[in-house]
């Protein structure tokens, strides 16, 4: 990348993908080299690597059975946050100068709360409330933007603007895989590889089969396609939107 003057946005998809993850592992990992430096805490790492391998070993090292249980474990934490962004967003909603703009937001916030599925055309409908208002990545409440980052699995506990500043490099990260991911073609993903671009994206996939993952993710592409980077906080939001009501595992 550096002897072609490559930025990451212009590698292709898998290698774009590839890149985000080592930067998470190597983050992950971090603490076991840490803990590892006195003579001798290599037997202690070995203990706290068998007794917390979510926490301390990033996936590869992961079993078959220990990426469906541990994915799920990290969904339902993310999921715990879905009822606090839909209130914030209603709220952020109720202070919208014009009407008419107002009611489609609430009434779509209300429809997922009820338990429906939006309809891309009615996200769509409500775009502009995302990039010029009170909604927009920089002027949301701050309970709002650490309910959002925790969907993104990302720490809440920072001070505003390094939430805000952290939670929209993620989203435009995101942004910038799906227009690379649309021009590989979602029919060159394995399944292993749909599912995981389901997860990133909000949606547990874990439990669903190839085809339901394929048009899920289309849905998605869709809209993150069509959207500018200025339009960042709907993208963030539709995480919870598109995601809130669909397939849940299994208890």
């Amino acid at each position: 990348m550096a002897q072609l003057q490559l930025s990451p946005q212009q590698l292709p998809y898998r290698d774009m993908e590839r890149l985000r993850q080592f930067r998470r592992d190597v983050l992950k990992a971090i603490p076991i080299g840490i803990i590892a430096i006195p003579p001798f805490a290599n037997f202690l790492v070995l203990v706290l690597m068998y007794f917390f391998p979510r926490q301390l070993l990033i996936r590869h090292f992961w079993t078959p059975r220990q990426q469906l249980e541990f994915l799920d474990a990290y969904d339902c934490r993310r999921r715990a946050s879905y009822p606090a962004v839909l209130r914030a967003l209603a709220r952020a909603a109720r202070s919208l100068p014009e009407a008419q703009p107002q009611q489609l937001l609430l009434q779509l916030c209300a429809q997922v709360q009820g338990g429906a599925q939006p309809r891309l055309a009615q996200l769509l409908a409500v775009r502009s409330l995302f990039s010029g208002s009170l909604l927009v990545l920089n002027r949301l409440q701050v309970d709002h933007v650490r309910a959002l980052s925790q969907v993104l699995f990302l720490t809440p506990h920072l001070p505003a603007f390094l939430l805000r500043r952290r939670l929209r490099s993620h989203v435009l990260e995101i942004r910038h895989l799906d227009l690379a991911l649309l021009h590989l073609g979602l029919g060159q993903l394995s399944e292993e590889e749909l599912r995981a671009a389901c997860y990133l994206r909000g949606l547990n996939a874990t439990h669903l089969g190839q085809a339901e993952c394929q048009a899920w993710l289309e849905q998605w592409l869709r809209l993150s396609c069509e959207l500018q980077a200025s339009e960042a906080s709907l993208l963030a939001h539709s995480m919870v939107l598109l995601a809130l009501n669909h397939s849940q595992p299994p208890e």
